[in-house]
């Protein structure tokens, strides 16, 4: 564990102290391609208005910026199948000639780690742009009684409906985390995506759920503020040992293993705890990543690549990024491939002992 979070925060630096290098190479891509006069399709497998798609829409006027030839990069939507739908899409027809890019999230990762037959893709044929960590932050109703985080104990006894996109999307997180807790909750599977969650949530059909941060920030904060969602814990972040610490975003929540405390009387251990922590580490800390298709040139890759690391130096990304994705920093290169290997592999001892699981405890049958 220790080693990767060197690896990572070497492979961050080096981005950043190579950035005129970087920029040099872009330099020397834009002499061979350029997209002047095309449009960029960047594939989100989400409905609109959750995590994933205001990630990709704060970033595609700055992608659009900095690649060669300055081309319109759109967002295109394509749920279902908790994000197997258009991530097959995009391995079936994006062709390698940098105009069909795709933006993946944990509900992407775990599908493929669990076995998924769903799953017509694989990691391991694209070539990676940019990583970004991530966190999120569950909520509930004060229907509940719940007034702050430190009452979370209140929930335990209750019947709480939480709106899924499905057993083997990043919904698992939650899904382990709340059962570890001992809260009797209601998955009810087949929402599109975090956004229909919220807005299931937001019309009163479920009284728990939880958003990504950019979600949250942009779409929750205004319901917290009007008094009609409480937030209860963030799932919290890594250091660069790999333990858990709170999320710099979210610095006054509890994170997960608080909560748990605070719910349970201990600390969490155990195989469950395990079995929570990789799939909580492959969901968030190594969440969003967009990918190029396989056989693109290398020319291309690195022209994306000097466009990250150039959007990343501009004035009004700092300004606004913060507000919009939190504190978690993107980045390409290395560092990136040190996030896509850590957020595509999983043991296989954990990915039995999760589908046995949800195999007897929730009729889960991988592909329904």
């Amino acid at each position: 564990m220790t080693g990767f979070f060197d690896i990572t925060r070497r492979g961050a630096i080096a981005a950043l102290i190579g950035g005129a290098a970087a920029l040099a190479l872009g330099g020397a891509a834009q002499a061979q391609v350029s997209f002047e006069g095309k449009t960029i399709e960047w594939i989100i497998p989400f409905s609109a208005g959750g995590g994933s798609d205001t990630w990709a829409r704060f970033n595609a006027p700055f992608l659009s910026k900095y690649l060669p030839g300055n081309p319109t990069v759109v967002v295109v939507n394509e749920p279902g199948g908790g994000s197997t739908k258009g991530t097959n899409l995009f391995a079936a027809r994006a062709k390698p000639d940098g105009l069909t890019i795709l933006g993946t999230s944990g509900s992407t990762q775990f599908p493929y780690l669990l076995g998924d037959p769903r799953v017509r893709y694989e990691y391991a044929d694209w070539k990676i742009v940019m990583a970004s960590p991530t966190g999120g932050v569950a909520y509930t109703s004060p229907s509940t009684g719940v007034t702050s985080a430190a009452e979370i104990g209140k929930l335990k006894g209750q019947k709480l409906v939480y709106a899924s996109q499905g057993a083997t999307s990043l919904d698992l997180v939650p899904l382990l985390g709340f059962k570890m807790m001992g809260l009797d909750v209601q998955h009810v599977f087949g929402f599109k995506g975090r956004g229909d969650g919220r807005l299931a949530f937001e019309r009163g059909e479920t009284n728990i759920d939880y958003q990504t941060s950019s979600a949250y920030l942009k779409n929750v904060t205004p319901l917290v503020e009007a008094g009609t969602a409480v937030p209860l814990f963030s799932w919290g972040a890594l250091d660069e040992d790999g333990n858990l610490v709170r999320d710099p975003t979210f610095p006054d929540l509890p994170h997960f293993g608080e909560a748990y405390q605070m719910a349970t009387g201990q600390a969490p251990s155990g195989p469950e705890y395990d079995a929570y922590f990789a799939f909580f580490t492959a969901g968030f800390p190594a969440q969003k990543m967009v990918f190029l298709p396989k056989d693109t040139p290398q020319e291309i890759v690195d022209a994306y690549q000097a466009a990250v690391t150039a959007m990343k130096q501009d004035p009004e990304y700092h300004a606004t990024k913060e507000a919009v994705l939190g504190t978690y920093e993107q980045v390409t290169g290395k560092a990136a491939q040190a996030l896509y290997t850590k957020g595509t592999v999983i043991s296989p001892e954990l990915r039995k002992q999760v589908v046995d699981m949800l195999t007897a405890e929730y009729n889960v049958k991988l592909g329904e």
